[in-house]
């Protein structure tokens, strides 16, 4: 008499089958979900016999599910835009923590909260190396990432300053020309320099670098800083001083900044080694001005980069790293466990995660203002739908079937 045990195992591999691909489906639009497939194997096999040939006659009573594995195919790259939105490209999980427990997802759709704290969307902390002094060091403790809005770039003061500039070869002597170069102190408070050139003879001229009075807690007429001859041979390029005007210093500043000391480059670095000041015929006149220094900033904005590096942009011009988020890799993905809300467990199976800077040791990189989509194929769970409720209906049929075969064996009395 066949057995109604079979066809119920078959009925419920197919419906749990079914209840897989309905979560497939119910996921389409989840960032950074991976489809699962339901995976089934037969059941054991009774003997009932052997044939002429003594052959095994065997009997199977069903099937069980095997396993459900996921997928861990790429899902498509779609751009948001929003700045802490990142996708990975390739291998790797992000870390995150919360209430104490490692959690790794695909899912970058991440966010702030009221304290520059980076969190997931279930409010676990992501994980990654914070920045010291602009300085991020991968091989530090793994810590929760921070981003804080009013997060401060100190200032730097003026180490180097040039000009670009022609002095008119056709002035007569006595004639004058002024630019200015603006610096900065270890405040981060701007100044004024002057720089005043005088033609003194036939390719010589004089120059003196002065400063505010004011600048120095004085009044009165500017403070000459530095001064000096500059001389151009006939072709008009400068040729004394040989070589860079260092160590001019300035201090006494009324602010109470530190005393100033910087270099005045005259030539470009090697191997060109070119004036920056020339003596042609022409108005004397600056193309350019450049110095190192800057104020202090306040955080404006950030980016993520494709190693993960989180770059603040501050109010003073500055891009300074903030930190790096860390990416986690696993020699065996099938064996992490999926906990919902996007995030995945480590397992004995999975083998202990393997943490790093993304693009480095196999792991994938990030693009930042974008978001990995679902890799589910809609097209592809339709069919497998079909197929399991074929499966279910087949399985459902055996066992009405085999309710007559019963039914018939039951009359056999009457």
């Amino acid at each position: 008499m066949p057995s109604f045990s079979t066809s119920l195992s078959g009925l419920n591999v197919n419906s749990t089958n079914l209840s897989v691909i309905a979560n497939n489906l119910a996921n389409l639009n989840t960032v950074g979900y991976k489809d699962s497939r339901g995976m089934f194997q037969d059941l054991f096999y009774q003997q009932i016999g052997n044939s002429g040939s003594g052959n095994p006659i065997q009997v199977g009573v069903g099937a069980s599910v095997a396993g459900i594995g996921s997928i861990f195919t790429q899902g498509s790259i779609e751009t948001s835009g929003v700045p802490t939105d990142i996708a990975i490209q390739g291998e790797g999980f992000l870390v995150a923590s919360k209430n104490g427990l490692s959690v790794y997802t695909r899912a970058g759709n991440l966010t702030l909260d009221a304290t520059g704290q980076l969190l997931t969307q279930d409010g676990a902390n992501v994980q990654g190396y914070m920045a010291v002094n602009g300085v991020i060091n991968p091989s530090q403790t793994l810590g929760p990432l921070s981003i804080p809005a009013g997060l401060n770039s100190p200032p730097l003061a003026t180490a180097n300053a040039q000009l670009a500039a022609n002095l008119n070869s056709d002035a007569v002597v006595g004639t004058g020309f002024s630019t200015s170069v603006a610096v900065y102190d270890s405040l981060g408070a701007s100044h004024v320099l002057t720089y005043n050139f005088t033609k003194t003879a036939i390719n010589t001229w004089g120059y003196s670098i002065t400063i505010p009075a004011a600048d120095l807690g004085g009044v009165g007429a500017p403070v000459v800083v530095n001064s000096g001859t500059l001389g151009f041979n006939g072709a008009g390029q400068l040729t004394s001083p040989a070589v860079n005007v260092t160590g001019i210093t300035i201090a006494g500043f009324a602010n109470g900044a530190n005393p100033l000391t910087f270099n005045w480059n005259l030539y470009t670095p090697l191997p060109a080694n070119a004036g920056l000041l020339t003596q042609v015929s022409g108005p004397s006149a600056t193309s350019s001005t450049q110095q190192n220094g800057y104020p202090a900033g306040t955080l404006v904005s950030f980016t993520i980069g494709s190693t993960g590096i989180i770059q603040g942009i501050f109010s003073n011009g500055q891009t300074i790293p903030v930190g790096q988020i860390a990416l986690a890799s696993f020699s065996n993905v099938q064996g992490l466990l999926r906990n919902g809300s996007n995030n995945y467990l480590a397992s004995l199976s999975s083998g202990s995660p393997n943490v790093g800077a993304p693009g480095t040791g196999g792991r994938g990189t990030i693009n930042g203002g974008a978001l990995e989509q679902s890799n589910v194929d809609i097209a592809s769970e339709f069919a497998k739908l079909i197929i399991a409720q074929r499966g279910y209906q087949a399985n459902a049929k055996a066992v009405t079937t085999f309710d007559e075969v019963t039914q018939e064996a039951i009359n056999l009395k009457r």
